[in-house]
């Protein structure tokens, strides 16, 4: 992947949720897609989570494999971040033992130990190597005589029987926010443009009708503001997420957001950053 016209091509894909009775048919259609992508000379691909719909690793190790084949895997390559499909197993949390376990510390517990899991299969994505890895993580990328900084935080909340019983609404973790406000951040970031990247949507669509409002409330990024307004005072001119199965970009206070939308809807689609020599970011959605 080079450097084209002066300008760097980044690929955006999200909500793939591989896995399931149609795995043979969502791989091929993957396959696809990475190809049209290679053969475009794009610099980078970022996934916004829900790679699978399963939560389980094995479903992880088949995902990296598809990426070892198409000579993606490194951190030069890609950018993988979790969706609660890929952390969550509904089904299991759903259980009546689990749901009438009053320990919400275990949970949490639990939770960090599928996060930490994660982070150590798709370790050489995060740090270039097989040395641990772990959210907030900051990749400084260098193309030509342009940088692009992708700022990664997860926003997939622990499922909770009352406050996330469906497993969908996000959180960011305080302590992340406040990792990312050090001045280490800000020097590694200087003269780069910012992309902040993570799973759940900072918009709600709020509507006047109940059931609208209960769907929203089970998707939200509940700390949503605490969030934009930290990659605000990073520098950050984009955020990337996924979540919400829609292709749309908005403005959100001076941040253009974009939605990947979901692959298992369109797996013709997928969103293209440009990064211009002025370091100004550009964005378009791409039907192969």
């Amino acid at each position: 992947m080079a450097l084209i016209e002066k300008t760097v091509r980044i690929a955006h894909i999200s909500d793939l949720h591989l896995s399931g009775g149609a795995a043979r048919l969502q791989e091929a259609r993957f396959r696809r897609l990475l190809d049209a992508i290679q053969s475009g000379g794009y610099g980078h691909i970022v996934f916004t989570g829900d790679i699978v719909d399963t939560a389980a690793p094995k479903d992880w190790l088949a995902f990296r494999r598809i990426l070892e084949q198409h000579g993606l895997y490194s951190w030069e390559g890609v950018t993988v971040i979790p969706g609660n499909h890929d952390l969550i197993n509904l089904e299991e949390e759903m259980r009546f033992y689990n749901v009438l376990n009053p320990d919400n510390a275990g949970r949490k517990r639990r939770f960090r130990k599928k996060l930490q899991h994660f982070c150590e299969v798709f370790s050489e994505t995060i740090t270039g190597d097989r040395s641990t890895a772990g959210f907030p993580f900051v990749k400084v990328m260098q193309f030509g005589e342009v940088s692009l900084s992708l700022v990664m935080v997860n926003s997939v909340f622990n499922w909770l029987p009352f406050d996330n019983p469906l497993g969908a609404r996000g959180y960011v973790d305080p302590s992340e926010l406040s990792a990312l406000l050090d001045p280490s951040v800000a020097e590694a970031l200087e003269g780069t443009a910012v992309i902040g990247v993570c799973h759940h949507a900072p918009r709600i669509y709020d509507s006047g009708m109940f059931i609208d409002q209960a769907f929203d409330w089970g998707m939200e990024l509940i700390n949503r503001h605490e969030m934009m307004d930290t990659f605000r005072r990073i520098g950050a001119s984009m955020l990337l997420h996924g979540h919400f199965h829609r292709f749309q970009a908005y403005d959100d206070d001076g941040i253009k957001v974009v939605n990947g939308g979901s692959f298992s809807y369109n797996p013709r689609r997928f969103g293209e950053i440009i990064l211009h020599p002025d370091l100004h970011l550009s964005h378009r959605f791409i039907t192969i």
